[in-house]
């Protein structure tokens, strides 16, 4: 189940300065930490539903990878991110 668009700009909103900044690191990671979180859900339900697993487990890549690059280019964002977030505690 996708995020409505009135999720998506929320959180834009929130971690990317604006709702059309669509583009920024932070908003990214907020957006696939919210999807995360809903297919985790779907999963605790559905055990037996690999194909959705097999997707969790790319979103959690690409999660990974961008939080990577934002330690790398901005650390001190990052710690604020993760504290936000409550992950990687």
């Amino acid at each position: 189940m996708p995020l409505t668009k009135e999720k998506t700009s929320k959180i834009f909103a929130e971690f990317g300065g604006s709702a059309t900044n669509t583009g920024s690191i932070e908003g990214q990671i907020a957006q696939l930490t919210e999807r995360i979180s809903q297919i985790s859900a779907h999963l605790q339900v559905n055990k037996k539903d690999f194909s959705t697993h097999r997707g969790l487990m790319q979103l959690v890549g690409k999660r990974k990878r961008l939080l990577n690059y934002m330690q790398k280019h901005n650390l001190t964002g990052y710690r604020q991110l993760i504290e936000k977030l409550g992950i990687r505690k």
